[in-house]
């Protein structure tokens, strides 16, 4: 105890210890961060200037990408949050067996990688999945019916599987503090289930909402792996514009303007998620 305050009393010491992580922060995210800042300010050409910034927000490339990325991350978001929801809802309040072995899955789930998610789809959905391989077998067709996974309609679908997860996560841990007894009241005074989750469940799952809500908004912003496997055609988002940019045209100060703004929006987001997580307690 006493060296404990004795640490904590010695000002210069303290910022001592601090410094080697601070150094290997600085080294290992800062300073990658500032090399993209500076290939965002020169150009080609030369010099340091604006220029690429005007030459990038000037594009349509661009506004589409940013376009497609905010509302592809906005609608995946909601999905996740209902579905998410629904899912939370029936694990923790109805019985069945194999709950508790499903609730401990989806923490397993959580440290997948997105593009295996987006490959298992693939065998499933993709032009010669399993899908549309038992159509033409049973059919006759050249064709299979499910060809959306190339479209922006795969990219939601294979994000709100992947992504649904961060939301349940946080709902089940919520849904683990309601009182059951003010469910079994409710019930008992002939409340329908639909009635009870509004004014009894709902309310109280309102915070985790948010702070996983909030969460999963924040990474499909940035999500490519699940973009470049589905192989979307049309679907380019700011993520896969600094892979098109730097990779296909070799315009690195592009790719670095972009990377700087979605960088921006990120670092935004994640702020607001925090907040909504604090306020949560989440």
């Amino acid at each position: 105890m006493d060296r404990s305050i004795a640490l904590r009393n010695d000002g210069p010491q303290r910022y001592l210890w601090a410094l080697p992580p601070v150094l290997a922060l600085s080294l290992l995210f800062l300073y990658p961060l500032l090399l993209v800042l500076q290939q965002s300010l020169h150009p080609d050409a030369g010099g340091t200037s604006l220029q690429p910034y005007a030459d990038v927000f000037a594009s349509p490339a661009f506004r589409e990408a940013l376009w497609t990325t905010v509302w592809i991350a906005v609608v995946a978001t909601v999905g996740c949050l209902v579905l998410g929801f629904l899912l939370a809802l029936v694990i923790a309040f109805v019985p069945f067996p194999g709950a508790r072995a499903v609730a401990r899955f989806i923490d397993v789930f959580l440290s997948f990688p997105s593009f295996l998610i987006t490959l298992a789809l693939l065998f499933i959905y993709g032009t010669v999945g399993m899908a549309n391989g038992l159509w033409t077998e049973v059919t006759g067709a050249g064709d299979g019916p499910f060809q959306f996974l190339t479209t922006p309609w795969g990219v939601l679908l294979a994000e709100v599987t992947y992504f649904t997860p961060f939301v349940m996560r946080p709902l089940l841990a919520a849904f683990s503090q309601v009182d059951t007894a003010q469910v079994e009241v409710a019930a008992s005074l002939g409340a329908r289930p639909g009635r009870i989750v509004r004014r009894v469940i709902l309310p109280e799952a309102l915070p985790a909402l948010a702070a996983g809500g909030s969460l999963v908004l924040v990474l499909c912003l940035n999500e490519f792996g699940i973009v470049l496997f589905t192989g979307a055609k049309g679907v380019t988002t700011l993520p896969m514009l600094v892979y098109s940019k730097a990779i296909l045209e070799s315009d690195y100060p592009g790719a670095c303007v972009v990377a700087v703004v979605n960088v921006l929006l990120s670092v935004g987001l994640y702020g607001v998620y925090r907040v909504v997580s604090r306020r949560a307690g989440a």
